[in-house]
């Protein structure tokens, strides 16, 4: 059988960066050549970055994509790469589509082509587009119909774009129909728990289904709230997994491969869906046969709270060197909160690019106070330490706050001092809040609220608990010190906005209150059907009352890594003004 060598590229991509976006491409493509590669595959949209949301409705921008990629080929020839075969994702748009009400003006297609001896030799667009959860493609895209093959050194190469394996039809039995020896697929799949799994068993099914290898090219790095984990797979045509890229690393995974030769008769014309086939002929003979080097490999799996920590410190360090800043800035409470984003941030950033304050006020607990110290120790971050309470005093003095505005002074008076750091030093704020605060409204707007990014805004209390527990424990392993003091962990949470407050004094336990949370905040199951689960009626409407008078907070909080299947944000899509009241009994 003929073979082939193919370079699976998993790298980060900027949005909007497209001489950025070409020198990676151009650099990664050299990389793979060196290395004796015959075709070279990027994730998709690796031009523009993904999700490029809005910017695919510019024609401007469109037109800026086409013609980089037209730049790109033409730099690849004339650096002498132009003789190996490179797919690129980027935003084109469809020059047969007739304008008509309810589709993208323009006509915008999320695309990929192959780049081969200075021009763009095939061009196709995403025929399946997803519309849920985090993704509007209808909104942006419309899609393309046709099945293209590539024939490189005798092989027929089916190519798709991500979405194309995650739903049934379309190019997945058109590969099969066409005859193709090898289904590459390019994507840009955002991380979420235990969706490494779940794409595994994708994979190993669509490539039964094409009846053929089945090589799924991921994206890896970070998109304002998206994250992508790479774990580039690649499966033979009985299921079994061949090789298996890192997760959470940039790599270029190169696998020799055996697959059939192109059919004589390959098939021609439409095929299933109503795709067309597109084939296009670059080399019929196959290479001299050669020893195989590069034979596959299984990257170690991350274990679970390992990979949600990779996923969170990837997802901060993307946004931070992305949107052109160096160092963050914490409010260091001595909490559990505060104390993960600044082991977060150290693994991130490094230490010395990581500032925390303290910000004491007459209710803060000694040990909150030492706590907060510690972890500047443990980890190195830079530290100081500056009371709120003249502040206080002088806001009470003119006011005469009482009860709970006296309380959310207090941590006004925080947010205020972090962001005037901010202006003055030029970190950015990252603000503490999990989801579970966030989902019932335990936060002040203008407070602890205030920031650029939130890092564990996706993280339920108890996970909060667990990764914190994890982090120490990995340390320890490792012969390092655990960088969340032990106490941060082990004290009840608590606000200390007042004498002996804890935070079970408005919440239920956590562990209770997460349970009813998951339920309705990431599964959208009803009250009824949240208390024959065997919750008590009484606190499931508490609860869910709770939720649902926070819509207005949660608009204003900043964007924050995803890593669940719904995130606060474009998963959970609710109106602020909003009568229903889950557990309302119509009324006949």
């Amino acid at each position: 059988m003929p073979q082939l060598r193919l370079a699976m590229n998993q790298i980060d991509a900027r949005v909007g960066d497209l001489a950025g976006n070409c020198d990676r491409i151009l650099e990664w493509t050299r990389h793979a050549a060196d290395r004796g590669a015959h075709l070279v595959a990027f994730p998709e949209m690796v031009l523009t970055g993904y999700p490029v949301e809005d910017l695919a409705l510019r024609s401007s921008f469109v037109a800026a994509s086409r013609a980089a990629l037209r730049g790109l080929a033409a730099r690849l020839a004339e650096e002498g790469l132009g003789e190996v075969p490179v797919v690129v994702g980027y935003l084109d748009r469809s020059e047969s589509a007739q304008p008509r009400y309810g589709q993208p003006a323009g006509a915008p297609q999320d695309a990929a082509a192959v780049l081969y001896g200075g021009a763009v030799v095939l061009g196709f667009a995403k025929h399946h587009l997803p519309n849920y959860g985090v993704f509007d493609e209808f909104r942006y895209f419309v899609p393309g119909d046709t099945m293209p093959v590539l024939r490189v050194h005798g092989v027929d190469v089916a190519l798709a774009i991500c979405e194309d394996l995650w739903q049934d039809g379309g190019r997945v039995p058109a590969a099969r129909s066409a005859g193709a020896g090898l289904l590459l697929s390019v994507n840009a799949s955002p991380y979420e728990v235990d969706k490494d799994d779940t794409r595994l068993e994708l994979v190993r099914k669509r490539a039964q289904e094409a009846g053929c290898t089945t090589a799924y090219v991921a994206m890896m790095g970070g998109q304002d709230e998206l994250v992508y984990d790479g774990d580039s797979i690649v499966v033979g045509a009985d299921g079994e997994v061949i090789a298996r890229a890192p997760q959470f690393s940039e790599a270029c995974m190169l696998l020799d491969l055996e697959l059939p030769a192109a059919r004589p008769d390959a098939p021609e014309g439409v095929v299933d869906d109503g795709l067309r086939i597109e084939r296009v002929v670059l080399s019929e003979e196959p290479l001299a046969p050669y020893e195989p080097q590069h034979t596959g490999g299984y990257a170690e799996r991350l274990e679970d709270a390992e990979e949600v920590y990779s996923a969170l410190v990837v997802g901060l360090r993307a946004y931070v060197a992305k949107n052109g800043f160096s160092s963050v800035l914490i409010g260091l409470s001595g909490g559990i909160d505060s104390a993960l984003v600044a082991a977060l941030a150290c693994d991130a950033l490094g230490a010395e690019h990581v500032y925390g304050v303290a910000m004491p006020s007459k209710y803060s607990s000694e040990h909150s106070k030492d706590d907060a110290a510690e972890l500047a120790r443990r980890t190195g971050l830079n530290f100081r330490t500056v009371s709120i309470e003249p502040m206080f005093d002088a806001y009470m003095e003119a006011l005469e706050l009482t009860g709970l505005a006296e309380e959310n002074l207090q941590s006004r008076l925080r947010g205020t001092l972090l962001m005037a750091i901010s202006n003055q030093e030029g970190h950015i704020v990252l603000a503490p809040g999990n989801k579970s605060e966030l989902a019932v409204g335990y936060s002040t707007l203008y407070g602890d609220s205030v920031g650029a990014y939130g890092p564990i805004k996706d993280l339920y209390k108890t996970s909060v608990f667990q990764l914190a527990e994890w982090r120490n424990r990995a340390a320890a392993e490792r012969g390092q010190t655990p960088p969340i003091p032990e106490n941060s962990i082990s004290k009840p949470p608590s606000a200390e906005l007042r004498p002996g407050q804890v935070d079970t004094d408005s919440l239920p336990d956590y562990p209770v209150l997460d349970a009813i949370l998951s339920r309705y905040v990431d599964r959208d199951e009803g009250a009824d059907t949240i208390v024959r689960a065997g919750f008590d009626a009484d606190l499931v409407a508490r609860t869910l009352r709770m939720v649902d008078t926070a819509e207005y907070k949660r608009r204003q909080y900043p964007p924050g890594t995803k890593i669940s299947p719904k995130g606060f944000g474009k998963d959970r899509r609710l109106p602020i003004t909003n009568g229903w009241r889950e557990g309302t009994r119509p009324t006949a």
